[in-house]
């Protein structure tokens, strides 16, 4: 039927919006309706280029007849359809603005999801782009108070920094999920994320980073009187003695088996570096202070 031919209801949407010496006013209405049947059309016929070009003309036309919910909706259909068609930087750019749209609506859940969907699209492709967009989903729902519908994108961003080897940006963003988790007082949530981020320090064997991180969180009572947190003390205990079979112990214990599965990966190979010199180091600077109190 030729009123049902995706092209003729595009090509009869766009002369609706453009303006004429016989048509003064574009009707968004009539041509957004149109819009959205050749997106149709072109989906059952496969062809997604098009199809994608029709919602985001549709997208464009829900913004302009007041309803950025309906537009937030096209924009996230044509972000799938850029990410079947491996278009990479159109998946990116759809999805943070179905979100804006969203937070037009006053959605902060929604908002952040569309954020998520497409950081989980672009994980295996571009995961920096990824990182960001998990980051600003995070930033959406923590600015909207719900901390804790965040926790899941928290461990998204730290397996995806791990998988990228950026350990110290795993750790820190581990430190502000741990904030996050005091915000809304999940303490053991806390405390996990305080314990992880410690072993990742450990992993890339940077000590004074590690203690400095535990010295930092044990200002937090509810880790210190933690599983999580004696098995931290533990553990810089065993790395000052130098003692390689008390680490290994202390990466099998429960509070370690309880974390997420990418920081018990890296906690089950440390040691990573030589520890014996740390115990030398620790004498010394024991000696040092017992000259500097001997007066005779």
């Amino acid at each position: 039927m030729a009123g049902s031919d995706p092209n003729k209801l595009m090509a009869k949407a766009d002369k609706l919006t453009k303006l004429s010496f016989t048509r003064w006013n574009a009707d968004w209405k009539s041509a957004t309706l149109l819009y959205e049947q050749a997106a149709n059309g072109f989906r059952i016929a496969k062809d997604y280029e098009k199809a994608k070009e029709a919602l985001e003309k549709a997208s464009k036309g829900q913004e302009l007849i007041s309803s950025p919910w309906d537009a937030a909706k096209h924009m996230e259909s044509a972000a799938a359809l850029a990410k079947e068609l491996g278009k990479w930087n159109e998946v990116a750019d759809f999805y943070r603005r179905a979100s804006e749209l969203y937070t037009v609506c006053g959605r902060a859940q929604p908002a952040s999801d569309a954020l998520a969907k497409g950081a989980r699209a672009l994980e295996d492709h571009v995961p920096e782009e990824a990182i960001q967009l998990y980051i600003e989903a995070c930033t959406i729902l923590e600015d909207d108070g719900k901390e804790q519908m965040a926790f899941d994108l928290y461990r998204d961003v730290t397996s995806a920094y791990i998988k990228l080897q950026k350990y110290t940006d795993a750790a820190a963003f581990l430190l502000r999920w741990g904030l996050a988790a005091d915000k809304c007082n999940a303490t053991h949530s806390q405390c996990k994320a305080y314990l992880s981020a410690i072993l990742i320090y450990l992993y890339i064997h940077d000590i004074k980073q590690t203690e400095k991180c535990y010295n930092d969180c044990s200002q937090v009572d509810a880790f210190l009187g933690n599983d999580h947190g004696r098995c931290a003390s533990k553990l810089l205990s065993a790395y000052t003695e130098g003692d390689v079979e008390e680490i290994k112990r202390l990466a099998q214990s429960s509070a370690v088996s309880h974390l997420d599965h990418m920081v018990i990966r890296l906690a089950r190979k440390l040691p990573t570096g030589d520890v014996s010199g740390l115990k030398t180091n620790s004498s010394k600077e024991q000696e040092e202070e017992l000259d500097e109190d001997d007066l005779t």
